[in-house]
């Protein structure tokens, strides 16, 4: 829903906030029952907005997360490219030293365990 359907529903919805109870007097409410009416009804649209904008929440359905996770997946695709197109341009014996350089040495990694 882009910004100018949310803006127009929400004009939509006040002209029919505002026009309800005359509608709701009309046809046979009275005055106070009326305006009882269309403020339960009211309440009942926000209190309704509310829970369903914090279900989106909940679950993670927010625009700004989604395109979050979007960009950071393309992100991540992107550098891993880059980084593969970079790693096969090297000669085999420069990429045996980065992967020796970049591996955890055994009693690293088992010192490392045992502080832990």
């Amino acid at each position: 829903m882009t910004k100018g359907h949310v803006l127009l529903l929400g004009l939509v919805l006040l002209g029919l906030g505002g026009m309800l109870p005359r509608v709701l007097q009309w046809a046979g409410f009275g005055e106070p029952n009326a305006g009882l009416a269309s403020s339960a009804l009211l309440v009942l649209v926000v209190v309704l907005w509310v829970a369903s904008y914090g279900w989106r929440v909940v679950r993670g359905d927010m625009t700004f997360m989604q395109m979050r996770k979007n960009y950071r997946q393309r992100y991540d695709q992107a550098t891993d490219e880059e980084l593969l197109r970079h790693f096969e341009a090297l000669s085999e014996t420069e990429q045996q030293e980065l992967l020796s350089s970049t591996a955890p040495e055994p009693d690293e990694t088992s010192g490392r365990q045992a502080a832990e």
